[in-house]
Parts: C-alpha cells; sequence; structure tokens
C-alpha cells in the first residue's frame, strides 16, 4: 500500500470486473477442463461408461440435457452452450455421488486454495503497475532480441511470426488463439483435479507453486522489463490481423504499460500483466504437468496441447525465446522449492519416474 501510494497509484481494485473474470469466466472453463482431462486421465472403458453408459441408462435426462444444451445453443452459441451443459452435469452428477458432508467439504477444499490463487493474482497485478511506474517498460527488449539473433542465427520471432503471416490462412492464427487463451483453464482445471483427488493441501501446494513463480517473474520483470517482440518489430500491427484477439491484446499491453510509465491517472487495479521474461506461458503448464504426472494419459495429451502452445507464443509474437528458456528454469525453480521432497522421492524411485500418488480411478 505505500508503494502505489508513493507511484500514485490507487488502493483500490476492480473487485466486479475482477470477480467476473475469475469466479465466472475462469471458473466456468475451468471445470469444463477438468471434465475432459479427467476422462482423459481414467481407462477407456471408465470412461466410455461415464459417458455412453450415462446416456443409455438416464434416457429422460438425456433428453432434458438435449433440450438445455438447444436452449443454451440458441441463446449464447454453440461453444458457449456445450461448455456450460457440461459443467452443469459434471457438477449435478458430482452432487448426486457424493453425501452432502462430503460435497459441502470438497466444495470448501476447492474453495480455500482457489481463493489463495485470487489474492496472489492481486498481488502480481499491484506489483506490475508499481514495477511500471519506476521501470521503463522495454528496457530489455533489444538485449532480449539481440540474443534471440544469436540463438536462432540471425533470425528473430518477429521474422518468423512474418513468414507464417505470409503462408498460413486467418484460421490457422485463430486456432492457435484457442491455444494460447486456452492455458488459464488447463491451470484452473489442474488446481480442481489436484484438490479433488489429493486433497486441500495439495491443492494449495499446487497454488503456492505458481504464485512462487509469478513472485520470480516480479523479480526478473524489475531488473529486466521487457514487453516482448511485438513491441519492436515495426510492422507487427500492419500485417497482423486485427480480427485477431491478439492484436487488441497486445496493443493494450502497450497503452497500458505506457500509461503506467507516464504516471497517468489510473481508477482501479484489474488483473494488469506485462511481464515478457519469462514466459509464464511456459512455467505454468510445466506446473500443471508436475502436479498431474500420475495420470499418464493426461501428461501426454498436455504435452501434445503445450507443443502447440509453444508454437502459438511464437507465431503469434508473444515472446522472445530466450522468455521460454528462462520459463524453463523458473517453473523447475518454483517446483523444487514447493514440492521438492515429491521430486527427490520421484528421483529415487525404483521405477523410472514413478510417483507415489495413485492414478485416478473411475469411481472416484
Amino acid at each position: 500500500m505505500p508503494l502505489l501510494k508513493r507511484c500514485n497509484l490507487p488502493i483500490r481494485f476492480d473487485w466486479l470486473g475482477l470477480a467476473y473474470m475469475y469466479w465466472l469466466l475462469l471458473a466456468e472453463r475451468s471445470i469444463f477442463a477438468a471434465v475432459i482431462l479427467y476422462l482423459i486421465g481414467i481407462r477407456p472403458s471408465g470412461a466410455r461408461s461415464l459417458t455412453l453408459g450415462w446416456i443409455w441408462r438416464e434416457r429422460l435426462r438425456t433428453l432434458l440435457v438435449l433440450a438445455y444444451f438447444s436452449g443454451l445453443w440458441w441463446a449464447l452459441g454453440w461453444a458457449q452452450g456445450l461448455l456450460l451443459t457440461v459443467d452443469t452435469v459434471a457438477i449435478l452428477e458430482f452432487r448426486e455421488r457424493l453425501k452432502p458432508q462430503t460435497l459441502r467439504r470438497t466444495a470448501g477444499a476447492v474453495l480455500v486454495p482457489a481463493s489463495y490463487f485470487f489474492c496472489g493474482l492481486l498481488l502480481v497485478s499491484a506489483y506490475n503497475d508499481i514495477i511500471l511506474s519506476v521501470r521503463f517498460f522495454a528496457l530489455a527488449d533489444p538485449a532480449l532480441n539481440s540474443m534471440d539473433q544469436w540463438l536462432l542465427r540471425g533470425l528473430t520471432v518477429s521474422r518468423i511470426c512474418h513468414w507464417a503471416l505470409r503462408v498460413f490462412p486467418l484460421s490457422f492464427f485463430q486456432f492457435l488463439e484457442f491455444i494460447y487463451f486456452g492455458l488459464f483453464s488447463q491451470i484452473g482445471a489442474g488446481l480442481i483435479l489436484a484438490v479433488v483427488f489429493y486433497g486441500r493441501r495439495r491443492g494449495v501446494q499446487f497454488v503456492g507453486t505458481v504464485l512462487t513463480a509469478y513472485y520470480l517473474a516480479l523479480a526478473m520483470f524489475y531488473l529486466w522489463p521487457s514487453q516482448g517482440p511485438y513491441y519492436l518489430c515495426t510492422r507487427h500491427f500492419s500485417e497482423l490481423p486485427s480480427i485477431l484477439k491478439t492484436y487488441a491484446a497486445q496493443k493494450g499491453s502497450i497503452a497500458g504499460a505506457q500509461a503506467r510509465w507516464n504516471r497517468e491517472p489510473l481508477g482501479r487495479i484489474s488483473f494488469d500483466y506485462y511481464i515478457a521474461l519469462p514466459c509464464m506461458h511456459i512455467v505454468q503448464p510445466l506446473i500443471v504437468m508436475w502436479f498431474l504426472r500420475a495420470w499418464k494419459r493426461v501428461t501426454v495429451f498436455l504435452a501434445a496441447y503445450n507443443t502447440l502452445l509453444l508454437a502459438a507464443i511464437v507465431l503469434l509474437e508473444w515472446h522472445y525465446i530466450v522468455d521460454i528458456l528462462a520459463g524453463l528454469i523458473v517453473a523447475v525453480v518454483a517446483i523444487v522449492a514447493m514440492d521438492g521432497d515429491a521430486l527427490w522421492h520421484s528421483s529415487n524411485s525404483t521405477g523410472c519416474g514413478a510417483s507415489p500418488m495413485p492414478e485416478p480411478r473411475p469411481n472416484t
């Protein structure tokens, strides 16, 4: 609070907007992603019995679900309708399968780390604004771009991105955006699954690992503030299709960082995030994979998804290659700091990469 006052920043948060983004939008997407990962993680026979078997046994409910989905499709579109339908069925099934006392305890167990994560993100957002008020937001961009040129033998992320813009259609970049922004659902799903299967303590440990990585990122941002390759590229906004969400997001990031550097008045603090180094879009998926590593099929699926995410990071010109490499280091440091005992146990187990955590069962 003293730093906010010193930097002429408000000691007020956009509570309504923050609650909508986190407790509604992110929550509904996280529940959907958790259901998908669970169905991938259990045995194929178990997944079939939970889906096709349920549809056959509960024929009346199936008709009601189809009617519910049809209404949502008409009102909100098929994607949002599907997401809300899956969420609704999952929550009702969860409620029906558990005793009221167990249900309350499970819901409370999820709420504790979710609230912890929410408070941590508020701190990260506030410190982002504070650092931008005292450090020029693109101070390290030229150096990071030069390091990329050395690593890529003369190439840069900007050149790779604009080559892709000439070669691939718009739909390809829309797909990359779906992958890029889908990361946040993956984090929420990791939190939910960690709590439901391994308990509240494991969920708090998961959130603590992610927030530790964020705090390391804040320290690095203070030392080497940077926006990303799109800031230095003179052709970026003239060639990137303005219809993409990335276009508006990157424009907004530059405008927001510039406003904080110029000490322009800020009404309320929201989820303000401007850090390029390290790339948290690499850090967080690695943490999710670590905490869900006992789910072999989920790990394979997330590895494939995160490979596409890596391509999206580069081809949408979000981060330097150096940012990605720094992200790998930050992820390892955060995992060692918060879950070092499990890492030591895993490395010394008789089985390669064995984990003390049980694989999930269909009847859990």
